[in-house]
């Protein structure tokens, strides 16, 4: 299960693929947010939806591939990923969808929720006892929530 990659230091470094969901169509008001947290992440491993936080995709979606393509792309990473971070505090359709379906495919599934957003959280993501829930008002917080998610499901 575990996969593991030499590092140029000669270490064994566990290779993690994650796939990252945040907000597109339902509003591209924390971008800045997913650029900080998919940083983050590649410190670990390999983001495979690291498009989330391009500056050029807007609340439309990518206009180079068709609906199709999009939605056969996604499902083919989120099957290859090992774990599924979401960042869900901007509500939105497709993420809720995505996590429904790492649900299926039994992908350990972290989902963060920005605390002073003045939103709350579904209870249909904050009530799944399949989801590692974590509430947030600091992003710097994250790096030591990341480390303790992904060292569980190496």
């Amino acid at each position: 299960r575990p996969r593991y990659a030499l590092s140029t230091k000669s270490q064994f470094v566990f290779a993690m693929k994650i796939y990252f969901c945040g907000s597109i169509r339902g509003g591209r008001d924390d971008r800045e947010v997913y650029k900080q947290i998919i940083a983050m992440l590649k410190e670990s491993g390999t983001v495979l939806t690291e498009h989330i936080a391009d500056d050029k995709l807007e609340a439309e979606g990518e206009k180079d591939m068709t609906e199709r393509e999009i939605f056969d792309r996604d499902v083919a990473w989120l099957k290859e990923s090992n774990v599924v971070v979401a960042e869900v505090t901007q509500p939105s359709l497709g993420v809720g969808y995505e996590l429904g379906l790492a649900e299926s495919l039994e992908k350990p599934t972290l989902c963060l929720f920005r605390t002073t957003s003045n939103r709350s959280l579904s209870a249909m993501i904050g009530g799944n006892p399949k989801y590692t829930i974590h509430n947030y008002s600091d992003i710097s917080s994250l790096p030591d929530v990341f480390q303790t998610f992904l060292s569980k499901h190496a």
